[in-house]
């Protein structure tokens, strides 16, 4: 019987039971603690640390936080803060210090009003001691009491007991480490990003200064420093740094409500779309959350309040709508809170129903106030939001008369959209091509089973200037939405998506690239979620067409083609002398400047033939510079056969800085285009 019962359970015993001890669980699985070993990841592993610092900071015992990337690859970290403990715990007989370093879980964020900390951001515990893991080398160094205290760690085990090696008046630590090379993609972080990430931090704590100095190449000591007086404000005021105010004063409060601190700022701009960046303990909350909702429906609440009072509304128009209200809106959140809810350890979204409360409480009171104060801009912010809701109603409208609920279930697409045979959304693949002309060749070479094809004639419109309602009344703006299936605003359903990949496939010229950047601005601000979800593609047909005889290959980039000439005119060479050596009649040795070295292809005479071709030596390159001079073969071997082709995903790396692009090289404002044209004129490869 117990032979039976043991065939049954596959012989699983307590012998087959694991215990990973100390930090092997960080190593066995890094991405159930920094999301990735790809760059993010390795990025994560300052960002804890650097939490650490600011949690001091925030606690009001700090205010100088510095990042070092050193020419070894490690990278150090410092504040001038009270210092990791450096003696012993109770409990586990060791020094704080190591504990803290070795052990997951261990900080001194859990212990309430006891702990030493009352607000910070890293409540798991893990974070300086998954970075110890995660290294090939850490040094932890402390100034405290007097003294210097330090410990090496190798892969997340200390080498040595702490120990005092030196006397110091200073306070503070500093935790340098080195990436594990094994673990992480790539171990060579970006400046940029820790730029980008540091400011922001800098920005929600007011009055610290952050020091960031690359040491990395050999005689380089570049130094970046931020510190900002004004909280988020200064935020606001940068993120707005490209586009036109409404109104002079930036609204701003800090107040505490129910021993919770927060902090707004708000600004109107003459623009569409909604810019509101919601932060908890410092921690970015992309998704919103509690505190969101709280500032939202005070805002709301407010400004229809102040409206009917002074008879901007009468009583037979409709309160203006959140999305009335929000409408070219620029607003920074950041509330501080003991004990955070966040949903998942992304901490995407708040959930304390408390800071609701706190927030809402506290913008109700300041802005009514503020808008009493400051009648100009109140009558500014007004005037923009009266105009939202008159625009809103005549989308509305537009959407109705043209997006139909039969147009939406496809028994109205439009006249020139070839459609696929196959109604499975995951296998079908929609191509916005640029012209008539590619698109007949499109239509001819594609397969018919997955693939659809919707030419559009000419540029369409910028939509970074346009209200819904203008872009309703634009024929191929309309005719994409109706192809898409998804609806658009507030009705907007990804789920009615009628194709998995949307691909956008323009010319290799000026033209082609301005039409793409109309098009992903489309996307960007009015269907962000096929970005964000990986729906839209970007194709990549060759530039050039290189042929010797029957032979032909395709380049996609001027190295490519110069390398296949090279290859091809050695090819050539080594067949004449082939001939040569064989005694053929009529052979001839091939001429000296035929034996060309690789790289030299770009150089050597060149005889214009036919139109848009140009021949070396016998040999043909064709470079095309738009898809309708590709027959319907060409097109489908190189840039539509899913066997073959190339295609880049669009994705949204960093959302503010992707925003200013779109705003700066789309908007209204023409000096901040015009000096980004003169900074990056040098780099453009134009062919004109």
């Amino acid at each position: 019987m117990a032979k039976e019962e043991k065939k049954k359970s596959g012989g699983y015993s307590a012998e087959q039971i694991s215990v990973l001890e100390g930090l092997e669980p960080v190593r066995k699985r890094p991405g159930m603690y920094i999301g990735t070993t790809g760059p993010e990841g390795l990025h994560h592993l300052i960002w804890e640390v650097v939490d650490n610092c600011f949690d001091e900071a925030m606690g009001g015992h700090a205010d100088e936080v510095g990042v070092t990337l050193n020419p070894d690859g490690t990278v150090s970290v410092s504040d001038n803060g009270r210092g990791i403990p450096v003696d012993i715990h109770k409990q586990y007989k060791v020094s704080a210090l190591e504990l803290v370093l070795t052990k997951l879980h261990a900080g001194g964020k859990f212990g309430g009003e006891a702990s030493g900390y009352k607000i910070s951001g890293g409540l798991h515990g893990v974070g300086v001691s998954v970075v110890n893991a995660l290294s090939e080398w850490v040094e932890a160094r402390v100034e405290r009491d007097g003294g210097v205290w330090v410990q090496e760690y190798k892969f997340g085990k200390p080498q040595f007991k702490v120990k005092q090696i030196g006397k110091s008046k200073n306070h503070g630590t500093t935790i340098t480490f080195k990436p594990d090379s094994s673990i992480f993609e790539t171990t060579v972080f970006d400046l940029k990003t820790i730029l980008d990430h540091l400011r922001q931090q800098c920005y929600l704590t007011k009055k610290i200064k952050v020091t960031v100095t690359d040491r990395r190449a050999k005689g380089q000591n570049d130094i970046y420093c931020y510190y900002f007086e004004g909280g988020v404000a200064s935020y606001v005021r940068h993120l707005n740094h490209t586009k036109q105010p409404k109104h002079d004063n930036i609204f701003y409060v800090l107040k505490e409500a129910d021993g919770i601190p927060v902090e707004i700022g708000v600004q109107y701009v003459d623009d569409y779309k909604e810019t509101v960046l919601a932060f908890a303990n410092n921690i970015y909350n992309p998704e919103g959350g509690s505190h969101v909702m709280g500032f939202r429906s005070a805002l709301t609440r407010v400004l229809n309040n102040y409206a009917r009072g002074k008879g901007y509304l009468k009583e037979k128009d409709d309160n203006l709508s959140g999305d009335d209200v929000r409408e070219g809106l620029t607003c920074v959140i950041s509330v501080k809170i003991r004990e955070p809810q966040f949903e998942g350890q992304t901490k995407a979204k708040l959930g304390n129903p408390e800071a609701r409360g706190a927030v809402e409480t506290i913008f109700n009171d300041a802005f009514a106030t503020y808008l009493e104060e400051h009648p100009r801009d109140a009558e500014a912010i007004l005037g923009k939001c009266i105009l939202a809701q008159r625009a809103r109603a005549a989308a509305r409208a537009a959407r109705d008369t043209v997006l139909r609920k039969g147009a939406l279930e496809g028994l109205m697409l439009p006249g020139k959209l070839a459609d696929c045979s196959s109604k499975d959304p995951s296998l079908c693949e929609l191509y916005i091509v640029e012209g008539d002309s590619a698109g007949g060749s499109a239509k001819q070479g594609r397969d018919r089973e997955t693939q659809a094809i919707l030419p559009l004639r000419g540029k369409i419109l910028n939509v970074e200037r346009a209200r819904l309602d203008k872009m309703l009344a634009n024929a191929e703006v309309k005719n994409m939405i109706i192809a898409f299936g998804t609806n658009i605003g507030e009705m907007f359903d990804i789920t009615k998506l009628r194709y998995n990949r949307i691909v956008l496939m323009t010319d290799a010229d000026v033209d082609g690239a301005h039409i793409r950047t109309l098009l992903l601005t489309l996307f960007y601000r009015y269907f962000p979620q096929l970005i964000t979800e990986k729906h839209v593609y970007i194709a990549q047909p060759p530039l050039f067409r290189v042929a010797m005889g029957k032979e032909a290959h395709y380049a996609f980039t001027e190295e490519e083609r110069n390398k296949l000439v090279d290859d091809m005119l050695k090819l050539k060479a080594e067949r004449a002398k082939l001939k040569t050596k064989k005694g053929e009649v009529g052979a001839q040795s091939p001429a000296p400047e035929e034996e060309v070295e690789e790289g030299e292809a770009a150089t050597t005479e060149e005889v214009e033939g036919e139109e848009g071709v140009t021949k070396i030596s016998g040999i043909s390159i064709q470079r095309y510079k738009g898809l309708g001079e590709m027959n319907p073969d060409q097109l489908w071997n190189t840039t539509m056969n899913p066997q073959f082709r190339m295609m880049k995903v669009v994705n949204i790396e960093d959302a503010e800085e992707a925003d200013a692009t779109f705003d700066t090289l789309m908007g209204s404002e023409v000096a901040s285009r015009k000096k980004f044209i003169q900074t990056h004129a040098k780099n453009a490869n134009l062919d004109i």
